[in-house]
């Protein structure tokens, strides 16, 4: 597994230790009420720490591999929205509620599906 500080101490630069481990955003605050309208997600890692009734985000582009991390600690329950509409959560689902409290790990199976795993 690799970790930031391993990375830096083997004299790697801080670009390519997050370029490697993925970087995070924190603070965050979900917006909107529709795909087009919600917080566009650009770290790995996401802790969105706000949100009003029915706000959401929206993951990056869906490309094969790609893994993307957001914790829920905003008092409501999220939508996550895929960046486009060619794309889906689960194999069907235009989008994911992710509920106060949670955290859910999306990774891109193709390039236009996301899988979740959601915390108990």
């Amino acid at each position: 597994m690799a970790f930031p500080s391993r990375i830096l101490g083997a004299g790697n630069s801080p670009l390519s230790s997050s370029t490697i481990c993925g970087d995070g955003g924190t603070g965050l605050v979900a917006l909107g009420t529709t795909a087009a309208t919600a917080l566009q997600l650009s770290a790995v890692f996401n802790a969105i720490t706000t949100s009003a009734a029915s706000t959401g985000v929206k993951l990056p582009p869906t490309e094969v591999g790609a893994m993307v991390g957001i914790r829920n600690d905003s008092g409501q329950t999220i939508t996550v929205y895929p960046y486009d509409t060619s794309s889906t959560i689960n194999a069907a689902a235009a989008s994911l509620s992710v509920a106060t409290a949670k955290t859910v790990l999306l990774f891109a199976t193709s390039a236009t599906t996301w899988a979740s795993v959601t915390t108990a």
